[in-house]
Parts: structure tokens; sequence; C-alpha cells
């Protein structure tokens, strides 16, 4: 072992640079994994010490004890308590200060007219705390808001804004209210919570406009006296407290809110840049195989030297092993250093680029450094196994052959087995997607398609490599023909090259498909379920905006150009035990501005006790018209209402619709998300927008929009969620492409004789780089070819996975012109990756390179 030990050593220092493309590879997938790993923790620890730090005076929190979580919220809406209680909480002993805290949603807009944040976290407003211990923001400049219109905003909001004290902006609560800024204020010693913003207003202004009636809190904070600990506390607070109302410790609540946090950003951060980290992995595992199974094809005669010797199989098997052991940890260990590179790289760059993540210093935990070295040396040497035994298994005879014969691709039983694979895939996809929809046979189904594609690439590879280099006999004459032979010679190793790079194509195009079937399904919405002319809506998304003031459905319904204004607000209950969204509007105008469906039943008599219901949902439910269903609201109030009416589209109209008239007892902040709006014959869709926008304009300016733009608007995320997935699978490309360079540079050092005699036969140099150019371009044609198809396949796979798990009808897109340009930067880098390799060919010393064994 000590021998093998040795040469496996001597033959790294030699070959060093065999391994360059092996060493990336690990390197730049283990170094995205610890920076993944080394930023999350790093995150959370920041978050549950500013957190911390800004709560760190409240000792208690009194709140509803109940809360009412719709699905697809992480975070319930909870009864407010009544500011009365205030005073019954001060009488207790052991408590020094208490204080509600008035909470709701207000959006600040900036200088530039254009509203502040709203992008998915929330946009905060509430009464500001004059107690500074008990007040989890801080005063960095100015004052408090002492009269009716002034206010405290965060310094990182106004910063993003163009905001300063004394400058006078509006506040959409949703109504607009005009308001000055007279404070800045820190949280936690940072500028703002992450991209939360936040407005305090005097208690007086709060009650007014962040809640339905005055009286009304969000939770009452308490500070405890020197000495009475916080559980000690709450002890002493429940016995006062009324039902339905609860008391937390101060740790607890901070701790909700880092848990907050955590689910709904952090854990879905982490996983997102976990699972293309997993993608940029399994890529350099078809590259590390595909090093290590030519470099041992190329010592096939040193291997069987080696044997005639007396060395045996295991201790030719351990040599190359222990060539992967320290390919892996070396580069593992550079990969960690990267990842923690990377960490702080990020933590720097995200608030120059206006996301003020807390700041820290660095956590690095244990697993952070132990799970990315495993993952690396796992993959290594997982990947070099195969070869590994291969050359284990080398006969000493073979040491009288010159070379050996790649009959890979016209192996009948791997083509059997293919033809197999790929049968029985075909099959589980649509049995799970057609058949008996399953989420688990359907994946199972695409993953062994992938399994199918890798096993059928040697037998494919020499078939699509005659079809796609056919052109170039033509085209480059001898050195096109010489090309298109060179990379048929091993169709095994031209399908192991191209694969890695046939996986992260099929990963773009997977979401390429599946962003472009988004869109068609938003565009599909919107054209069948919206049959008005313009929508009024404030962009966001997630937890962000404040919503459309309800005043102004009525506003512009009085215009002489409107048939129909009907607004959408959102309610919150729980339905026979279950939290539901409400769709709150005119039941009327919304049938007249949506498309419904079939509608059994009567809209117009919902009344103050009737709810309508999808067909669906009264399915799920055995529900139809006259049957009852209990509502529990977060005010603790509970009410029987009548099914009136089941219809049959809820795309935009959502599963349970009430009027008004049954939401105004028990609504919070009142607010709608959308108003729809229908003209009269004869009024042109811009002139009716011209109208519709001078009212908005007084309402705090929302976005007026055609039912086009607004369908296109409303798929505007997805854009931007592939942005980000193409940055991200650029990593995976690239050692794809670091894959084709390292193979051609191995076959280059086998050829150097065959290339030496091609050059003393007239060959010029540029011909010669010509050739080896056109090698690589073919291989990354077969691999982009072979992963634009799978995406295909696996978006379609996706889409009708989505489609059988939703109540709403998705649409399948093939996007041709992204699909295209994929197909160029695919064929494009393979050009690239090409280059030095061919550069290398044609500095060759021809007669060097002809006396080469």
């Amino acid at each position: 072992m000590n021998a093998s030990f040795r040469l496996s050593l001597s033959s790294l220092r030699a070959h060093r640079r065999r391994f360059a493309g092996t060493f990336l590879a690990v390197f730049l997938g283990v170094a995205f994994l610890a920076g993944t790993l080394v930023m999350g923790d790093t995150l959370r620890a920041n978050f549950d010490s500013m957190f911390g730090n800004a709560t760190a005076g409240t000792d208690a929190v009194v709140r509803g004890a109940d809360s009412i979580t719709t699905p697809g919220e992480s975070q319930g809406v909870r009864r407010p308590v009544d500011t009365g209680l205030v005073r019954t909480v001060e009488a207790v002993p052991g408590v020094a200060a208490a204080a509600p805290d008035i909470q709701g949603a207000g959006q600040l807009v900036g200088s530039d007219g254009k509203p502040i944040g709203g992008q998915g976290p929330p946009t905060l407003a509430g009464n500001w705390i004059t107690d500074p211990k008990l007040n989890p923001y801080r005063l960095a400049e100015g004052r408090a808001p002492a009269r009716s219109g002034e206010v405290v905003v965060n310094r990182g909001t106004a910063d993003k804004g163009g905001l300063k004290i004394g400058d006078i902006t509006t506040l959409r609560t949703p109504d607009p209210v005009r308001v000055t800024i007279v404070g800045l204020a820190t949280f936690g010693g940072e500028d703002g919570m992450a991209q939360v913003t936040y407005t305090g207003m005097t208690r007086a202004d709060a009650e007014k406009y962040l809640t339905a009636r005055p009286g009304q809190a969000a939770s009452i904070v308490v500070r405890a006296d020197s000495g009475v600990r916080q559980s000690e506390l709450v002890d002493r607070l429940t016995p006062v407290l009324p039902k339905g109302v609860e008391a937390i410790t101060g740790r607890q609540a901070a701790q909700e809110n880092t848990d907050m946090i955590d689910s709904q950003f952090l854990t879905i951060f982490t996983t997102f840049l976990l699972v293309f980290s997993g993608v940029a992995l399994l890529v350099a595992t078809f590259s590390i195989h595909n090093t290590f199974a030519i470099v041992v094809a190329q010592r096939t005669r040193e291997n069987a030297l080696l044997r005639a010797l007396g060395a045996s199989r295991r201790q030719v098997t351990a040599a190359t092993l222990v060539e992967a052991s320290a390919v892996a940890v070396t580069a593992s260990a550079a990969g960690i250093a990267g990842g923690v590179g990377i960490a702080a790289g990020l933590q720097a760059l995200f608030p120059a680029i206006g996301f003020p993540f807390p700041e820290g210093d660095l956590v690095i935990s244990a697993l952070s450094v132990i799970l990315p070295l495993a993952v690396g040396a796992l993959v290594c040497l997982g990947s070099a196994l195969m070869p590994a035994v291969r050359a284990g298994r080398t006969a000493p005879l073979a040491a009288l052959r010159e070379t050996a014969v790649d009959s890979s691709g016209a192996s009948r039983l791997r083509a059997v087995i293919g033809a197999g694979l790929v049968a029985l895939a075909v099959a589980m996809t649509l049995t799970g997607v057609l058949v008996s929809p399953s989420v688990w046979l359907a994946g199972g189904g695409a993953v062994l398609a992938l399994v199918a594609f890798v096993v059928l690439g040697p037998v494919a590879s020499s078939t699509a490599v005659r079809l796609l280099g056919s052109p170039l006999d033509r085209l480059r004459g001898v050195t096109g023909g010489l090309a298109r032979r060179n990379a048929l010679r091993s169709p095994k190793r031209t399908a192991a090259t191209a694969g890695a790079l046939m996986i992260g194509v099929a990963v773009v195009s997977l979401f390429t498909v599946f962003g472009a079937s988004l869109k068609a399904t938003m565009d599909q919405t919107v054209s069948r379920s919206f049959a008005g002319d313009v929508a009024v809506s404030t962009p966001s998304f997630g937890a962000g905006g404040s919503g459309l003031s309800p005043k102004l459905a009525p506003a512009v319904g009085r215009l002489p150009e409107v048939d129909t204004a009907v607004g959408l607000g959102r309610g919150v209950a729980e339905v026979d035990g279950k939290g539901r969204a409400l769709t709150v509007t005119d039941p009327v105008a919304l049938r007249r501005t949506f498309d419904l469906g079939t509608v059994q039943g009567d809209l117009d008599a919902l009344g103050t006790d009737g709810i309508a219901i999808t067909r669906t949902e009264a399915d799920r439910r055995h529900l139809t018209t006259g049957d009852t269903a209990r509502l529990a609201f977060t005010d603790g109030e509970k009410k029987t209402f009548t099914v009136r009416a089941v219809y049959g589209r809820s795309e935009l109209a959502g599963d349970y619709v009430i009027t008004r008239a049954a939401w105004a007892p028990h609504r919070t902040q009142d607010a709608d998300t959308l108003l729809a709006v229908s003209f009269k014959d004869g009024v042109s869709t811009d002139a009716g927008k011209a109208a519709v926008e001078k009212v908005a304009a007084h309402y705090g300016n929302p976005e007026v929009q055609t039912r086009d733009e607004y369908a296109q608007s409303s798929a505007g995320g997805i854009d931007m969620m592939l942005t980000l997935v193409y940055a991200l699978l650029a990593l995976a490309v690239l050692i794809a492409l670091l894959g084709i360079a390292n193979t051609l540079t191995l076959a280059i050092h086998e050829r150097t004789r065959e290339l030496g005699l091609l050059r003393a036969v007239g060959q010029t140099r540029s011909q010669l780089r010509a050739m080896v150019r056109w090698e690589s371009v073919l291989v990354a044609a077969f691999g982009t070819v072979g992963g634009l198809a799978l995406g295909a396949f696996l978006g379609w796979v996706l889409v009708r996975a989505s489609d059988g798990a939703s109540d709403s009808a998705f649409a399948f897109a093939v996007p041709p012109a992204q699909l295209a340009v994929v197909a160029l930067v695919g064929v494009a880098a393979g050009a690239l990756a090409g280059l030095r390799p061919a550069r290398r060919a044609a500095r060759l010393d021809v007669l060097r390179a002809i006396a080469t064994e």
C-alpha cells in the first residue's frame, strides 16, 4: 500500500495539469455549497442578535391567543386587543410600564413619486411608542412625532426613497395620508429590519388610519420592574387577562420573529441556493468521472506493466483512488476557503445593492465545514471509483497492445437497457401526470429519464455527431471531416463529456419552459376570467404593499365613462375550523366584470349572512346551495352563513365570496387588492383609462392598466426569477465547459503523435486549431440538443404535475426564441471551451510529437 501511495503521489506531481479541471470542478461546487451554508448560518445568527437587541427592553407581550392562518401563509392573523387593557396590565405587581402596540400596513411614497418597498417584505406602520425601552426602534435623528401628520421612518426606508427630515410625502394606509418626516430611526442598531419599511405615527393617527375602530391594538408590550423575571411576569399577567388574550415572554416574542424570518425567507433562500449547488456538483460528477476514465485509459500500458511486475488489482485500484483522494481533499479544502470568501463578499455586496442584511461577524459552524468537505470528497471519490476499478482489472498482457478500441457506441446491451429505461421513464411520468396524478411518481419518472439519457448517451452520440457534423464535410472540407471523426472515435467519452453540459442545459431549459408556461397561465387566467377593460392595482407581492383604498371603487364608479367598478378586498376567517381567505366585494358587480363560469344559486342574495363558494371547494366540503357553514373571525365572533351561490371559476375571484356588509363588523384594516373597471359602450380604452387615472391620483396614485398590461405585469416577477436562476446556473455551465476543455486537453495529449503526423503531411496550424475547435463545438452541440430535449420534457412534467396539484388550470408553453438563444449559447460556449486546447495543439513541436510513444 505504501508503494501504491508513493506511486500515486509521483504520478500526481508529474501530471498535475491533467487534474486541473477536476480540481476546479470540485473547488467551484464545494465553494458554492460552503458559501450557502455559511451565509445561512450568519444571517440566522445576525437576525437573532438584531431582534434580541431590538426587544431587549420588552419583558412580556400581551396579544390575542388564537390566530387564523390561511393556506400558503406562514404567519396568521391575530385578534386585536383592547387598548383599555393597558391600565389593567399596569396595575399588576411587577409591571414597570406598558404600552399599546398598534400595527398595520403603511407604504411610504418616495421623492420620485413611487412607493417604497412592497416587493415581498412587509411595509409596516404603527404608533411610535414613547417609552424607549419598549420601542424596538431607536431615534437616530430628529424627534418623535408629536402632532397629527408627523411621522418617524426607519433610516433605510428614507435612504431608499430619497427622503429626509422635513420632507412631506404620502403614506398609503391604504387611504393616502399626507405626512411630514420629523425623525429617522434604527432597528436593533441597523437602518431597518432587512427590507421591511416602517413608519411611526402618533397613537391617535395610528388608531385612525390603521385600525377598524379606535381602542384596538395588535398587542400590548410590557416592561418588568427590576428583579422580576420574564416568566414570573407572564405568570402574574395571565390571571388578569380576559378570555382569548394571552401573555408571552419577550424572549419568546423575539424568537417568534426570528422563526418568522427563517420560515418566510432564510429557509427558502438557503434551500434555493442548495438546490443549485447540488446541480453544480452533479455536473461536476460527470466532468470528474470523464477525466479519471480518460487518464485510466491512457495509462493502460502503464497499469499493465505494474501488474506484470507483481502489483495486485487492489494496489492498482488503490493507486487511482489515492490520486482522487488527494485531489478531493485539496480541492474541497480550497473550496471551503472560497465559500467563506463568497459569504463575506455577499455580506458586503447586499447592503451596496440596497438589501441591508444585519451586520455581524461571519458564523462558521462545524456543519458548514464538515458537510462541504464530505460532499466534495464523496463526489470526487465516487466519480473516480469505476475508473479505478477498471484500472485494477487491467490484464498484464494489455502492455503489449498499442491502443484500446471503444465499442461503447455499438453496444447492443447498452441500447436495449437504455431503451427499456426510456420506456419505463415515459410510462411512470405519464401515469404520474395523466392517469393517477402523483408528484412522487412523476418525479421518479423524471429522474429515470435522466438516467436513461446517460445510459443511451454513447449509443446516441454516434448518430447525433454524424447528423450534427455532416455539414462540416461540405463547409470545412478535410478539417471538418477530421473533427467529426475525432468526436466519433470514442462515443463513450463524447457522451460523458457532453453529459455535463446536457445537465446544465436541461435545467436551464426546464426553468425556461416552466417560466413561459407560468406566463401563459397568467395570460390565460386574465383573458378567461377578467371581463373588465382596465385594472387598478399596486405592484407588490408577498406581505408588501398597502393595497388600494376601498373608497376608490365608488369614486371610479361615479365617472360618466364607467359602467361598473368593483373592488376585491381580502379577509380571513375559519370556515368549519379551517383558515381560509375571503374575497370581500359586491357580488353583483363582481359577476359583471369577472367570468365566474356556471353559477348555481343567486349571487344577488348573499346579504349579511350569505356566502358564495367555488364548485371545487363545494365538492371538497360536500356543500351545495342552502347548506350552512360556520365562520369564525379574528375578533372572536362566530357566525353561521348560508351557501347561496356556487360558481365555477376562482382564479381571480377566490374560493369564498362575502359582501362588504357581512365583513364590516369583523374587519381590521380595510384594503382592496384589485379594482376592476368596465366602461360604457362607446367609450374607448384610452379615454376611459385616462379618466380613471385622474381619480386614482387622489388615492395614492396606484397603477391603472389595460387587461393585456395587467396580464403582463402579473407575470413580471417570473422574468426576475428566471434571471436569478440563469445567474445561479452559470456555475454549472462553467463546470461543464471546464470538463469539455479538460477532455480535449487530455485527448490532445493522447493523440500527440497523430497530430504531429498530420502537421508533417501538410496540415497547417490554423487547420489544426480549427479541427480541435470544431470537435469541441460538436461535443457541445450534442450536449445542448440533448439538454434541450430533456429540459423540455421535464418542463412539461413539472407543468402537468403543478396542474394536478392545483385547482387552477396550468397552460403549457414552449418559447422557441428563448430556447434558440439557449442553444446558441451552448454551442458558442463549446467553441469557447475549445480555444485553449486548440491553441495548445497548434504549438506542438512536429518532430517531438512524431517521436512520442
